[in-house]
């Protein structure tokens, strides 16, 4: 069986962890290589090593050596470049979140259907270990039945982890390209898509969603705080976001906060880090029975959910498992975001799927 040969589109910070997954693997390769600077795409090309380097998208769909295009691109590009690669007969893997608006994503799904290609949406935190591990225990039954989820985050500064300068930035804060502020609508899409993945589909929303000055004339959506019911019965959850830009976090990527607690009736789950390190704690605790005790995890950088994250769509691809979060599931969590910002707006608890 030949490879599948990989096009890495968009050469921004993030394209090196998406290109980890592809390390030593004979059954998945990256062969080219799109960013509109050519520079940029050529030095990644070669720490990659892709032979083909292209600075326009439609080179990339035209060319018949590619399989597959993984899209790292601004949120507004995200539809249009999926439906043309879809029309080219490639599959997607496309960065979260899926698109701007349900008609779009629906497009997305569409397009996938009529050319038989695969469209995944590029969700890691769900393949980070310890929230794999915690899935496995509430499964198991360990806690029990779940009831209650909380989900925290918060920004930081780092003098360890990524340098990302402010005009890599500036695009998120227009919400014509971004679709939302870059902490509820973008980084909160790993939140909601954590939500549902562990506790499943959400009845309705309720928000407060606050604005924060980032730097002068631009604000982030920040404080947040979001409640949601779910449909299961007796099981709620609660999202709390803050922006607060002077606090010191240990981080090798970005300075954000993530823990979250699962809450059983017989236990809870706790996962005390994702993207970077702050409590002193084991990375997943439980208690019960009146204990606390760590559950061992092997991974626990943040890059290894993108490593595990690439290898699942690989055996996705071979025909081996299907997408966590295929075009269907990318619109359920997209829904629960943009019910989140509706309320947030008209002061009304929302149902995702009266979100249009």
């Amino acid at each position: 069986m030949k490879p599948i040969r990989v096009a890495i589109v968009g050469c921004g910070r993030i394209s090196d962890l998406h290109a980890l997954g592809y390390r030593g693997r004979e059954d998945a390769r990256i062969v080219a290589v799109c960013d509109p600077r050519r520079k940029r795409a050529q030095q990644k090309a070669k720490n990659w090593g892709a032979e083909m380097v292209f600075a326009k998208y439609q080179q990339v769909l035209a060319n018949a050596d590619i399989d597959m295009v993984e899209l790292l691109v601004p949120h507004h590009l995200h539809a249009e470049m999926t439906i043309a690669a879809c029309e080219a007969g490639k599959h997607v893997s496309v960065q979260k979140p899926m698109a701007l608006t349900v008609s779009e994503a629906d497009q997305m799904i569409l397009a996938a259907e009529k050319a038989g290609v695969i469209l995944r949406v590029y969700e890691n935190f769900v393949f980070y270990p310890p929230f794999v591990e915690a899935k496995r225990l509430i499964e198991a039954g360990e806690i029990g039945e779940p009831q209650m989820i909380r989900l925290h985050f918060n920004t930081g500064t780092r003098g360890t982890g990524w340098r990302v300068p402010l005009s890599a930035w500036l695009w998120r804060f227009d919400e014509k390209r971004s679709g939302g502020g870059p902490l509820v609508f973008d980084h909160g899409y790993h939140l909601f898509s954590l939500a549902y993945h562990l506790m499943g589909e959400v009845e309705q929303v309720f928000a407060w969603i606050d604005r924060s000055r980032a730097v002068p004339t631009k604000y982030v959506d920040g404080p947040a705080t979001i409640m949601f019911q779910f449909k299961a019965p007796r099981r709620y959850g609660v999202m709390d976001i803050a922006h607060t830009p002077e606090m010191q976090i240990d981080s090798l990527y970005y300075a954000d906060d993530n823990r979250v607690e699962i809450i059983g009736d017989r236990g809870i789950l706790f996962v005390n880090r994702c993207t970077a390190r702050t409590v002193d704690l084991p990375e997943l605790m439980m208690f019960r029975d009146g204990m606390t005790i760590p559950i061992p995890v092997e991974c626990v950088e943040w890059h290894d959910s993108f490593v595990d994250c690439t290898h699942h769509l690989i055996e996705v691809l071979k025909g081996r498992d299907r997408p966590i979060l295929d075009g269907k599931t990318g619109k359920t969590i997209l829904r629960f975001s943009l019910a989140a910002h509706q309320s947030a707006r008209t002061g009304q608890a929302v149902r995702p799927e009266d979100v249009e």
